[in-house]
């Protein structure tokens, strides 16, 4: 299998309730954190996507979540692509504790290619195909 991407996040106070836990519509936007980061390391950053004229919108997002992340602790969220298709790519993302490993959650994301000029659906393009395919599963 392929190495996953793994980015690292301390979570901040704005991302807690009032009990110092992570809300849990936090961890969709630390995932969309993760992905930023894998555009930087893959392809120069999001915005090279854009100026050649795609975006990435999510189609599904499914979550689980397995324990409780609280303020100022570090997360690793490690990010492998588990499938390419024509127009649509599948993230799997699992969220731990930076300190022990400990699973925090799990999400699954899939995201629809399309042209920014008309939103419309676009096969995913052969330079990002290409960037994107080292991070499959092997075997």
């Amino acid at each position: 299998m392929a190495d996953p991407f793994v980015y690292r996040l301390r979570v901040r106070y704005a991302e807690c309730d009032p009990q110092g836990v992570v809300f849990n519509a936090q961890y969709l936007a630390f995932v969309d954190h993760a992905l930023t980061e894998l555009w930087r390391e893959l392809f120069g950053g999001y915005s090279v996507m854009v100026e050649r004229g795609f975006d990435v919108v999510v189609a599904e997002a499914h979550m689980r979540f397995r324990a409780s992340a609280r303020f100022d602790e570090e997360l690793d969220i490690a990010v492998t692509v588990a499938a390419l298709g024509t127009t649509s790519m599948t993230l799997r993302n699992e969220i731990t504790r930076a300190v022990d490993g400990s699973p925090i959650a799990e999400a699954e994301l899939r995201y629809v290619w399309v042209k920014r000029a008309s939103g419309e659906k676009a096969p995913i393009p052969e330079w990002a195909r290409d960037g994107l395919a080292p991070r499959l599963p092997t075997g």
